[in-house]
């Protein structure tokens, strides 16, 4: 397969998309269910002002407004994001008011998370957040399991669904949780690395499951929530050895609006880039699939290792017994799905349409990123007086950027397809998760307060 997709391929890209179900994932005209969706939010924006307008300040006020033309349109797109914000949002309540014990949602104590039982095993933020890394773990399981079993991949569907609501639930909760430890600790759960990767975990995996139901094929799951269960494994080593799930005050550089706006985009950023980079390693699985020349396989070998290593290197400074399990493990599965490389290439889509997959990730990753990159500068000027200091942070941040935008140049502009993009995006990921993680291991900064 040669590193440019030409005419002459056997499948056409309109082929391709056709056979993959491409049809499935297009919206619809509007309906009444829209303009129920859109009063259901607005009823829901209106109490929370009146229940919780006491703790917002102006702009806060404004984002929620915000939000609700946002995820109107958003629902418009994509179907299933109604479903999820509704019944994420009424079980999220209903946890709430358990806290209040019958009184008003405004009320509550935390105490109340060790002596009710619905709390104590399924709707405090910890016990949804420890729900969510189970299922995706089984998730995983299921999915790879789904290529000799249709009912598993089906299955894995299933879980991933349902550890996307446990994960939204729980920091839904674990927002509420932080105002009743005290008026000066509640804020946004997305202000260290514990509430950003379950973040992580949620974005990446509701993108998969949009482009899943688009293409309809469930044969990438196994492969994208590879990378989920290794955020998973990560959070749950940070939880247990750094006591990380507890509810923290913000740091001072963190009390600002810009927060709640600039994280998100960033991570729906790198949620993106990882799915890329995972469709990426399943395409040259598929390329490789029909080889027996084992000297091709080296490369991604190599690359899927080093992958491997990066939590093994940000764990710690010092050998870890759990991070060289960890990577063992690791080597040990992208060595099995390379050996059996040819059931699983049958399985996945045309490599066209693993391409276009590639490419609209990373297409919508970069956009989001760049915003993301944008509000940061702009909080930066707030909170330091300084647009742009070339803080390890922000100097990798512009490395990620150039990454992508260097990507996407060589698409549009010189036609960049096939194997050179997906090893691009592979190791895009390496970069990716330096700016994610190393730098908060190994460099001190500006951003100091999000070390490991």
């Amino acid at each position: 397969m040669s590193d440019t997709l030409t005419s002459s391929s056997a499948t056409t890209w309109d082929d391709a998309m056709s056979a993959s179900g491409d049809a499935r994932g297009r919206r619809g005209k509007a309906d009444w269910t829209d303009i129920a969706y859109f009063l259901l939010l607005g009823v829901g924006a209106a109490f929370a002002l009146s229940q919780y307008g006491y703790a917002m300040d102006g702009y806060e006020k404004a984002i929620l407004l915000a939000a609700v033309p946002s995820l109107v349109w958003m629902g418009w797109l994509w179907r299933p994001l109604r479903t999820v914000t509704v019944v994420a949002g009424v079980v999220a309540l209903f946890a709430v008011w358990l806290y209040s014990g019958g009184g008003g949602l405004h009320q509550g104590d935390i105490s109340r998370a060790e002596s009710v039982f619905l709390l104590k095993y399924l709707l405090s933020s910890q016990s949804a957040i420890l729900w969510m890394c189970a299922l995706f773990v089984l998730a995983t399981v299921a999915y790879w399991v789904g290529y000799a079993s249709p009912v598993a991949a089906w299955m894995g569907s299933g879980l991933t669904w349902a550890a996307v609501y446990a994960g939204i639930i729980g920091l839904l909760v674990r927002w509420r949780e932080g105002h009743l430890l005290g008026p000066d600790i509640g804020h946004i759960p997305v202000s260290n690395l514990y509430e950003v990767f379950v973040l992580f975990a949620v974005i990446t995996a509701l993108f998969y499951l949009y482009y899943e139901r688009r293409y309809a094929t469930r044969a990438l799951g196994g492969f994208v929530l590879l990378v989920v269960t290794s955020v998973v494994v990560f959070l749950v080593w940070y939880s247990i050895t750094r006591d990380a799930h507890q509810i923290q005050p913000l740091v001072p550089a963190l009390k600002s609006w810009w927060m709640k706006l600039h994280v998100p985009a960033n991570f729906i950023g790198y949620g993106t880039f990882a799915l890329s980079a995972m469709v990426g390693f399943a395409y040259l699985v598929k390329e490789h699939s029909e080889t027996t020349a084992r000297r091709k396989l080296i490369p991604v070998f190599v690359l899927g290792a080093i992958l491997c290593a990066e939590p093994f290197m940000f764990g710690s400074r010092e050998l870890s017994a759990t991070w060289m399990l960890y990577f063992g493990i690791g080597a040990l599965i992208v060595g099995t799905i390379l050996a059996l490389r040819g059931p699983i290439g049958r399985r996945l889509p045309a490599l066209e349409v693993l391409d276009d997959i590639m490419y609209r990730a990373i297409a919508v990753g970069f956009a989001f990123f760049t915003v993301a990159t944008i509000l940061g500068a702009l909080w930066a000027a707030d909170a330091w007086g300084a647009y742009w200091q070339w803080d390890p942070k922000e100097t990798w941040a512009l490395i990620v950027w150039l990454n992508y935008a260097a990507w996407l140049h060589m698409r549009l502009m010189k036609g960049l397809r096939g194997t050179m993009a997906a090893y691009w995006a592979l190791a895009g990921l390496l970069i990716t998760s330096f700016a994610f993680l190393g730098v908060n291991m190994f460099l001190s900064g500006l951003h100091s307060y999000g070390e490991l």
